[in-house]
């Protein structure tokens, strides 16, 4: 039998792969955070290249939220039965794909195809990794897990625009993708080599592996409840998001020059607030939710009232990125552990934040259209989010360990 010296060396082998693995993911989410975001900074430049209109350019943001909401919930369910490593692996592979179809794209038709190739693996792989993320720690580390994972996202969302409109700048738009394309390769290496097979295996204890199996787990009411607050809360915060370029330099009196390091106080918030929400999930993921999103609205109105004031909008807007993120490890780990760890309710909780981000972004644009004023998508949001804390609320006070406790503690003795 091994001693206790090679027990200790094994653990810590053990613990030094798992963090490899985690970083593996983390790497991966960077690489398709910056697909997401960077396009931003570049359609002027695609638009004038590729001749084709600003609303058409545009499409290569919309078409590709599209396919992340039909992607995540497909490309999850059609690979459900497969070794989630594997998954992953292949994911990534099709990340790299619409990423190199985008550099070399001679058309616009050919440039929109890679947006939606690239997209197809974004849901699924947050959803599958998630997954996988939290078999590679003991339970009551699940939430830090998915938020080390999603820590790239969150760095991309900082790093994104700025870096695209740098090499863009420089070298040209098709550079930006070629750059993604590399890092997609070396997340693809990192994940194949660093991700240990063991945490990829299906769980089939609890027979979700089939699209069936999946879709019953989906009955319950508690992951529809915890997927409407995850469309509420993320929405009523892209809704306010949409147009804060327009809240900063209408509103507040900023540059159109200052709007990009007050992006990057943004991305900062959501960085910390990841990081800190899911350490708290995993100590109390009720309640983290709760005042996550608590906090989220109230921030949100707030900055709606103290809009033209600078220093309340800049500490406002880090606090709106930080309350905004800390709810995201929990709402994964609350709606995959609601559906018996079914890898189709991972992929539904990004479809469902998708979902959020356009019905925010439209009811915002609602409001402008009204002539309410750049302020008013703040108050939306706040409303939106409100709505979800509500829905939050009911969430957790019917979750079955909540009933059971109330239970008990009716028929203890006094």
């Amino acid at each position: 039998m091994p001693g206790p010296a090679a027990k200790v060396h094994d653990l810590e082998v053990e613990i030094r792969q798992n963090g490899q693995g985690l970083v593996a993911l983390a790497l991966g989410g960077f690489g398709i955070g910056l697909t997401e975001f960077v396009i931003a900074g570049l359609l002027p430049q695609v638009s004038r290249d590729l001749d084709v209109s600003e609303a058409a350019a545009g499409w290569l943001i919309s078409g590709y939220a599209l396919s992340v909401a039909t992607g995540a919930i497909l490309l999850t369910a059609a690979t459900g039965r497969l070794h989630r490593k594997t998954v992953l692996v292949g994911l990534v592979a099709l990340f790299v794909l619409g990423n190199l179809l985008s550099a070399l794209a001679p058309t616009y038709a050919v440039a929109l195809l890679g947006r939606v190739v690239a997209a197809l693996c974004h849901g699924s792989f947050f959803g599958v990794g998630s997954l996988v993320a939290r078999r590679m720690v003991p339970p009551e580390r699940a939430s830090r897990a998915v938020a080390a994972m999603f820590a790239g996202l969150t760095v991309a969302n900082v790093l994104g625009v700025p870096f695209g409109a740098l090499i863009g700048e420089r070298w040209g738009w098709r550079a930006t993708f070629w750059a993604i394309t590399v890092i997609g390769v070396l997340a693809l290496a990192a994940v194949a080599v660093w991700v240990p097979a063991w945490a990829g295996a299906v769980d089939e204890t609890h027979g979700t592996a089939g699209l069936r199996a999946q879709l019953r787990a989906l009955r319950s009411g508690q992951v529809w409840l915890t997927l409407a607050a995850t469309a509420l809360g993320y929405g009523g915060m892209f809704g306010a998001f949409s147009y804060i370029a327009f809240t900063f330099t209408e509103v507040t009196g900023f540059s159109s020059a200052d709007v990009a390091w007050l992006l990057v106080v943004y991305g900062c918030g959501l960085v910390i607030g990841n990081v800190a929400g899911g350490r708290a999930a995993d100590v109390g993921r009720d309640r983290t939710l709760i005042v996550s999103l608590a906090g989220l609205a109230a921030t949100l109105a707030a900055f709606g009232l103290l809009a033209d004031g600078r220093v309340a909008s800049v500490l406002l807007v880090f606090l709106m990125g930080g309350f905004g993120f800390a709810s995201v490890p929990g709402l994964i780990t609350r709606v995959t552990d609601a559906a018996g760890g079914a890898p189709l309710a991972a992929g539904a909780n990004v479809s469902a934040s998708n979902v959020g981000n356009a019905l925010g972004a439209w009811l915002g644009g609602l409001a402008i259209s009204a002539g309410l004023g750049y302020r008013a998508p703040l108050f939306v949001g706040a409303a939106v989010v409100g709505l979800g804390l509500a829905v939050m609320v009911v969430t957790a006070r019917t979750a079955p360990d909540r009933r059971a406790e109330r239970r008990g503690t009716a028929s203890a003795p006094g």
